[in-house]
C-alpha cells in the first residue's frame, strides 16, 4: 500500500511538472506571436524619444514642431487600436494560466504609470521632473524582467535588466540627454527583442 502512494505521489509530482513545462512551451509559442507588439510599441517609443531629442536641439518653425507632434499622436492612436483589437482577437482563442498573468503584469504597469503620470504632473509626488523618465523606466523594466522570467527567455531578461541599467544612467544627465537614453532602452529592450522573436514564430 505505501509503495503505491510513493508511486502515485511520484507520479503526480513527474506529471505536474510536465504539465507546467508545457504550459510554459506554450504560452513561449504565443509569446513570439507577441513580438509584434515589442516591434510596434518599441519603434513608436523609439520614434518618440529621438523626436523629442530632434525638436530640443534643433531649431524648427513651430509648424514643423506642430507636425512632428500630431504624427507621433497619429502614430500612437494607431497602435493603441491595434493593439486592442490583437489583445481582444487573442482573447478568443486557447488561454494559458501564464499568458493571462502576463496580460495582467502589463495592464498594471501601464495603468500605473497613467495615474503616476497624471500625480507626477499635479505635484502630489513631488518627484523632480528631470528623474520622471528614470523613474518610469524602472517599473518599465521590472515588467520586462518579470515576463523573461517567467518565460525563461534569456534575451528579454538582459534585454530588462539594460533597460533598468540605462534608467539609473539617465537620471545623471539633462532632459534632453535622457531622450536618447530612453530611446536606446526602447531599441535595446523591445526592438531587437521583438524582431528575434517574431522571426522564430514558426519554428
Amino acid at each position: 500500500m505505501e509503495e503505491n502512494d510513493k508511486t502515485l505521489n511520484s507520479f503526480d509530482e513527474s506529471q505536474s511538472i510536465q504539465v507546467i513545462k508545457e504550459m510554459i512551451q506554450v504560452s513561449q509559442k504565443n509569446f513570439k506571436n507577441d513580438g509584434i507588439l515589442f516591434i510596434l510599441w518599441g519603434w513608436l517609443m523609439f520614434y518618440n524619444y529621438v523626436s523629442y531629442y530632434i525638436i530640443y536641439k534643433i531649431v524648427m518653425t513651430f509648424q514643423m514642431k506642430k507636425i512632428y507632434d500630431y504624427f507621433g499622436y497619429a502614430l500612437t492612436v494607431i497602435a493603441i487600436a491595434f493593439t486592442v483589437y490583437y489583445v481582444y482577437k487573442k482573447s478568443k482563442k486557447v488561454k494559458t494560466y501564464i499568458g493571462v498573468s502576463l496580460r495582467y503584469v502589463w495592464i498594471s504597469l501601464f495603468a500605473f504609470i497613467i495615474l503616476a503620470s497624471i500625480m507626477t504632473n499635479n505635484g502630489m509626488l513631488g518627484i523632480n521632473l528631470e528623474f520622471q523618465h528614470s523613474f518610469y523606466m524602472m517599473f518599465i523594466a521590472f515588467a520586462i524582467i518579470i515576463t523573461g522570467g517567467i518565460l525563461r527567455y534569456k534575451l528579454v531578461i538582459i534585454g530588462g535588466i539594460i533597460f533598468g541599467g540605462l534608467a539609473y544612467v539617465c537620471s545623471y544627465f539633462d532632459i534632453q540627454t535622457q531622450y536618447l537614453f530612453h530611446a536606446a532602452a526602447w531599441l535595446i529592450a523591445f526592438i531587437i527583442p521583438g524582431h528575434i522573436l517574431y522571426s522564430h514564430r514558426k519554428q
